[in-house]
């Protein structure tokens, strides 16, 4: 089974009424556009907590049967603090108790309910990986808002608060007792805050593939990043051309990412599924077509069953054009999702 885990309140993550909405590309209709595609095309079968979505999953479809779950609490400051300081934490939500405003120069917002929503959003993140660790689900998928790879330590980026993929590693490890986890990241920008949380770390392999730094923000990611002390090697980056398409992204993925992968034998897999490398995408130029998602789902389903008997927790990051993003999230799905009997 694969479960889809998502909540209505990550609507909620807001811009404060005194910003304009429409202009920014991390908008609520992000997440409105997954659920109606995911409606659409019919990919639930069993699960919980379906009226927090408002949406009807009785539509028949062709799409693999999903496991429907939603985050129970949002995140304490325990949770957040397997990344973030105190003080950090402390900040966003004076922040957002104050009336909202921007966390950074301009770029990452918090609304009035924005440090609700984000710790909701690592909840998400860390039930995707109890249903799997817990053998209720073979792969996991986490659909939230406000992403998160671009959040540093003490510092929020790039529309990210808090940083998912990187507490979720750090809760597989904590609870669950893994020794080496992988991160896979494929948004079209790099990853910058999951690099620099497991920069000096040998226990996480973090690998991203994403534009080429010299042609889009943040700048870094370069393939000679590859991580300090004890932490050398590993980091892995791969940096691509603008117009890189379909078939020059899976074969970068094929020959540089999946044995590195497999070598470093993780126990669970984190991806970072960021929907942005899309043709139709207006940040970026990396001009992948929407069924490039669903071969990407299959390649790393197919990587997690040799290497980590199938276990792979994957979470939204990136994705600005609404169309695309649910059409794109619909194939990977499709690929991600384990055969049926």
């Amino acid at each position: 089974m694969l479960a889809f885990v998502t909540s209505a309140r990550f609507a909620d993550h807001r811009l404060p009424g005194s910003l304009p909405e429409a202009g920014h590309p991390e908008r609520p209709d992000r997440l409105r556009a997954i659920h109606a595609a995911v409606r659409q095309a019919g990919m639930v079968g069993a699960g919980e907590g379906l009226a927090d979505l408002v949406l009807h999953f009785d539509i028949p479809g062709s799409g693999p049967p999903m496991a429907v779950l939603t985050p129970q609490e949002p995140a304490g400051d325990e949770t957040l603090g397997l990344v973030h300081p105190p003080e950090y934490i402390r900040f966003i939500g004076d922040l957002a108790h104050s009336g909202g405003g921007y966390a950074d120069e301009g770029e990452t917002y918090a609304g009035p309910e924005s440090d609700a929503v984000a710790r909701l959003a690592v909840a998400a993140a860390l039930r995707a990986a109890d249903v799997v660790m817990d053998g209720s689900a073979r792969r996991s998928f986490a659909a939230v808002r406000p992403p998160g790879h671009h959040a540093l330590a003490d510092r929020a980026m790039g529309f990210c608060i808090y940083a998912n993929a990187a507490i979720a590693a750090r809760h597989l490890q904590r609870k669950h007792g893994l020794s080496r986890v992988a991160i896979v990241d494929f948004d079209v920008h790099h990853g910058n805050g999951t690099q620099a949380i497991f920069w000096r770390d040998p226990s996480v392999l973090n690998v991203s593939l994403h534009q080429d730094p010299r042609t889009l923000w943040p700048g870094s990611g370069f393939a000679g990043e590859t991580g300090e002390d004890a932490g050398r090697g590993c980091t892995l980056n791969v940096p691509l051309p603008p117009g890189t398409g379909d078939e020059r992204f899976l074969a970068a993925l094929n020959e540089l990412v999946l044995d590195r992968v497999a070598g470093f034998a993780p126990e669970a897999i984190v991806v970072s599924a960021g929907f942005d490398a899309h043709a139709s995408d207006p940040l970026a130029q990396l001009e992948l077509s929407s069924d490039a998602f669903g071969r990407i789902g299959a390649t790393l389903a197919r990587l997690a069953e040799d290497v980590c008997d199938g276990r792979l927790i994957a979470q939204l990051e990136g994705g600005y054009d609404l169309r695309a993003l649910g059409q794109s999230v619909t194939a990977f799905l499709r690929g991600l999702a384990p055969p049926t009997a």
